[in-house]
């Protein structure tokens, strides 16, 4: 029981300094998506105004119908935005697989186990490292 809530209170302690180190890179990109998107809207409407243009008259064609304007006004629905809560969950998804995965730039590879086709046996990839030659792993090919 005690080795359990210790056990327990390890993974809290882990999980509390993962969530504390990936917290300033998200808000700074929750900050870019915003920025972006108030940027676009601003950018659109003020446009609009420094140009000097009158908003677009409604056009009817023959049959009394509204013809749409060459450029549409901006519509800023939850459809064509960036700074969403699905893509606010994307982005920290995506921050902490990269804090937690294995392979890292200039560090050493990882040595996970493959199935051999043969009597599926695993075995370590870098058990077929042999000296100081270069390991080439091919996945197969495309022609």
């Amino acid at each position: 029981m005690l080795r359990s809530l210790l056990l327990h209170a390890l993974r809290l302690c882990a999980q509390t300094a993962s969530c504390l180190t990936l917290f300033p890179r998200f808000l700074c990109t929750a900050f870019m998506l915003w920025l972006l998107d108030f940027l676009c809207i601003r950018k659109h409407f003020l446009g609009r105004r420094r140009r000097g243009r009158p908003e677009p008259e409604v056009e009817l064609n023959s049959d009394e119908e509204e013809v749409p304007p060459d450029d549409p006004p901006i519509c800023v629905s939850d459809d064509n935005r960036l700074c969403t809560m699905a893509s606010l969950k994307a982005v920290w998804h995506g921050q902490k697989l990269d804090l937690f995965k294995q392979a890292h730039e200039g560090g050493p590879a990882p040595n996970s186990q493959v199935v051999l086709p043969e009597g599926f046996q695993y075995q370590h990839i870098l058990d077929y490292a042999r000296g100081d030659r270069p390991l080439v792993l091919n996945f197969g090919s495309c022609t």
